[in-house]
């Protein structure tokens, strides 16, 4: 008979042996191992995040809001001249009313015929040319008609516009302002969640900060005016949408100030972006706003010494803080 014999394993049976139990050890490690969440927010970050939001769906808000005013006060310009138009329509209408009445009270009969039944020729003529005359100014009055009643059509299809474009611009305020104050329930509800040590700590840090050194010059005297108007807002509070003199935005503090100087800034930071020369921030001196973030969402005015003056967030007061908070993305001389 022949013999069975074992055969001895193979390198290959030996290898896969080997990986199949380091698979299996590495298996159960990893199982034991509980799995790692996502890394959390921090609450302080979260809340400056909501901060960050708010403020831009506020500078959403000031410019839809800006435009409602603008739209407001063209309506109105068209209402009135819609009325004017109107009452030299109704003038019109009655002067030629009056002018068909003189033409059949004087005889609105063929000239021909008229000639033939009268007595006296010289009269005739004498009428004629006064049905002449009234026949000219009807014709010039009937034109004058016209061109009033096209006008009208026009200012009526504008006003229409306008008025739908302003129903617009405040339907886009009121979807702004909800995100604002959905945000910022959302940043007092944090605020509220932190233990009192690291709320303290926050709200420390939101106070007003060092006196800037004097000796920085100004880029003109208006904007000195407007560094001494922001000066005395130190430690009003903001208040989103507001624009002074008891509370402020960011945009609305810069806006005021440069009032307080006689010169009027666009409502919004992106708009104040553009309402001037823009120079490096190297360049910067007293007066000139220096506009943050690429979506140009926060502006401050500069005072000299590395330091701006704004209105923080929400929670905060105007106060100085270093030029470099954030990202810089323009600095404006008005």
């Amino acid at each position: 008979m022949g013999s069975h014999r074992r055969l001895a394993p193979s390198g290959f049976d030996r290898g896969s042996s080997v990986a199949l139990t380091l698979l299996s050890i590495t298996a159960a490690a990893l199982a034991a191992v509980p799995a790692t969440a996502e890394p959390r927010e921090d609450a302080r970050t979260a809340v400056d995040r909501l901060h960050t939001e708010a403020e831009k769906a506020t500078e959403a808000y000031n410019e839809a809001d800006e435009r409602a005013d603008e739209l407001r006060r063209k309506a109105g310009a068209v209402r009135d001249r819609l009325a004017r138009q109107q009452e030299r329509v109704n003038t019109l209408r009655e002067a030629l009313g009056s002018l068909a009445g003189a033409q059949y009270r004087s005889g609105g009969i063929d000239p021909s015929l008229a000639l033939l039944f009268s007595d006296d020729p010289d009269d005739y003529l004498d009428k004629a040319s006064v049905l002449d005359r009234i026949g000219a100014r009807q014709a010039g009055e009937l034109k004058g008609l016209q061109k009033a009643l096209r006008t009208l059509a026009q200012d009526r299809a504008e006003a229409a516009r306008t008025l739908a474009e302003l129903t617009r611009s405040r339907r886009a305020a009121a979807v702004h302002k909800r995100t604002v104050e959905r945000k910022l329930s959302a940043a007092r509800r944090l605020l509220n969640s932190l233990p009192d040590a690291e709320r303290a700590a926050y709200d420390r840090a939101s106070r007003t900060g060092p006196a800037v050194p004097a000796g920085a010059v100004p880029a003109s005297g208006r904007a000195a005016a407007a560094v001494a108007a922001a000066r005395s807002a130190l430690g009003k509070p903001y208040i989103w949408g507001a624009n002074g003199p008891g509370g402020f935005d960011c945009s609305g503090l810069t806006q005021w100030s440069y009032a307080q100087a006689g010169i009027a800034l666009p409502r919004t930071s992106q708009a104040q972006r553009y309402a001037g020369r823009q120079i490096p921030l190297s360049q910067a001196r007293p007066g000139d706003l220096v506009v943050y973030r690429d979506d140009a969402g926060h502006v401050a005015m500069y005072v000299g010494g590395g330091q701006v003056i704004h209105a923080p967030r929400p929670g905060a007061s105007v106060r100085y803080d270093p030029v470099g908070m954030m990202p810089v993305s323009s600095v404006t001389r008005i």
